[in-house]
């Protein structure tokens, strides 16, 4: 064996498929994980920079890690992903004890990086950004039992004048179909029953290679044997067609939920953020919508406070809101990201403001997640149980088709069953229930 690792993991869904990619490479090699941060030889942040927040967590880890290094000498410590990207050796000249820098198209020279080190002992950063180049056939150490996490194209084109993604991400590049739906038929042979597709932009997958549309690639996906639930995210309002409705409506195995992020109620904001749609085409899409899949959950994201937003704007957002009645909706803060169009706009919002426009607007999204759930009373649905709930170890938490969080009772169930569950308590975020024999 080489030694002991911890990856500490921050932001998004692919920065978590990456981390997968960089165990499967460092199990490969003879390391095994640890979970306490103070006895791994090797430690690796895999960061996000979408968020202010988000890096000055990273700050604050690097800074005990420091501590760590001085008791340790040997230990090699790494920092990955998008904010190892945006900020390149800049982080070594803040923090000398990091010894390496890896950009998001580097996964795969993980291994080869720690191995140059230990022998050189010399700092390296690697933060070569491909438009066409993607590894593939990287072994993956999942960290989930059951539910697997496949991306399907990496990087992204739209240029969101509130978003760094496309800067750290590089352009989209999209993987082979059949790369996609042989990972999936290996990640079902391992004794997974549900993936999620990962991508900026989904509805954007094949435009690249034009050997298959990402309602094409659902579909194959859905037809692997043994498959039993297929999730996806992040769909773009403006791509998202009526051929991948018609794919998901006529699906088996595709679950009834789809994430369509609007970011804003007011055409006028959404056209300074740079989003490609208007109200008006985001309302046409998401009746398609629901007009082809009644029983789909619609969730989407919201920001509030981006530079010029009135007390018009927001007045817009809350109506638009009340209309389209999500099931659920991420609500964020506008961050400013050096590098992007909108950190240098006029009119910035006040913080003060900024939170008391996301107060209410929580408050109004609150009541309209209760009020959807209340109508789920009584209802028996497909629940598959993920593990104990972290509240309370006798009660099972589990996730309907509709990407629904329900508790209910201990029974005779096993993490990964497929159970259904009578609803008989609704609440804001959460159903409880009781299986049904």
């Amino acid at each position: 064996m080489r030694g002991r690792y911890k990856i500490l993991i921050y932001g998004c869904q692919m920065n978590i498929a990456d981390a997968e990619r960089m165990e499967g490479q460092l199990q490969g090699a003879g390391y095994t994980r640890t979970e306490e941060t103070a006895d791994a030889d090797i430690i690796l942040i895999n960061t996000c920079c979408v968020r202010e927040t988000a890096e000055d967590k990273v700050y604050g880890k690097i800074g005990e890690i420091k501590k760590i290094k001085e008791k340790n000498p040997k230990l090699i410590f790494g920092i990955a992903g998008c904010m190892a990207q945006k900020e390149g050796d800049n982080l070594m000249r803040r923090a000398p004890h990091i010894d390496f820098v890896l950009g998001t198209g580097k996964v795969q020279e993980l291994t080869r990086i720690i191995a140059e080190i230990a022998s050189e002992h010399a700092p390296v950063v690697d933060v070569a950004l491909s438009d066409s180049e993607i590894a593939e056939n990287l072994p993956v150490a999942r960290g989930g039992k059951f539910s697997a996490w496949v991306p399907i194209m990496y990087g992204c084109n739209n240029y969101c004048t509130y978003c760094i993604v496309p800067y750290v991400r590089g352009r989209e590049r999209s993987r082979a179909p059949e790369e996609v739906v042989a990972e999936v038929q290996r990640a079902v042979a391992e004794g997974y029953t549900e993936v999620t597709l990962l991508g900026q932009n989904v509805n954007s997958y094949g435009k690249d290679h034009k050997r298959a549309d990402f309602a094409d690639l659902l579909r194959m996906v859905d037809e692997v044997e043994g498959i039993r639930r297929v999730r996806f995210m992040t769909s773009h309002p403006k791509d998202i067609g009526d051929k991948l409705i018609d794919t998901i409506k006529n699906g088996t195995h595709i679950c009834e939920h789809i994430h369509l992020p609007v970011q804003y109620g007011s055409s006028r904001i959404l056209k300074a953020m740079n989003r490609g749609y208007t109200v008006e085409r985001y309302r046409e899409r998401a009746l398609r919508v629901r007009e082809e899949l009644p029983r789909a959950s619609l969730t989407t994201d919201l920001i509030v406070g981006f530079p010029g937003e009135t007390d018009e704007d927001f007045a817009e957002m809350l109506a638009f809101l009340r209309e389209m009645r999500y099931d659920s909706a991420y609500t964020f803060l506008y961050s400013k990201r050096s590098g992007t169009p909108a950190a240098t706009m006029a009119e910035q919002v006040p913080d003060e403001v900024k939170h008391a426009r996301l107060n209410a607007l929580m408050e109004e999204q609150n009541t309209i997640s209760r009020e959807i759930n209340e109508r789920l009373m009584g209802a028996t649905l497909e629940v598959m149980v993920e593990g104990a709930s972290k509240n309370d170890p006798a009660v099972w938490s589990g996730r309907t088709r509709t990407n629904k969080i329900v508790l209910f009772p201990h029974g005779a169930e096993q993490e990964g069953d497929f159970v259904q569950v009578r609803v008989t308590q609704p609440q804001t975020w959460v159903l409880k229930g009781e299986v049904v024999s």
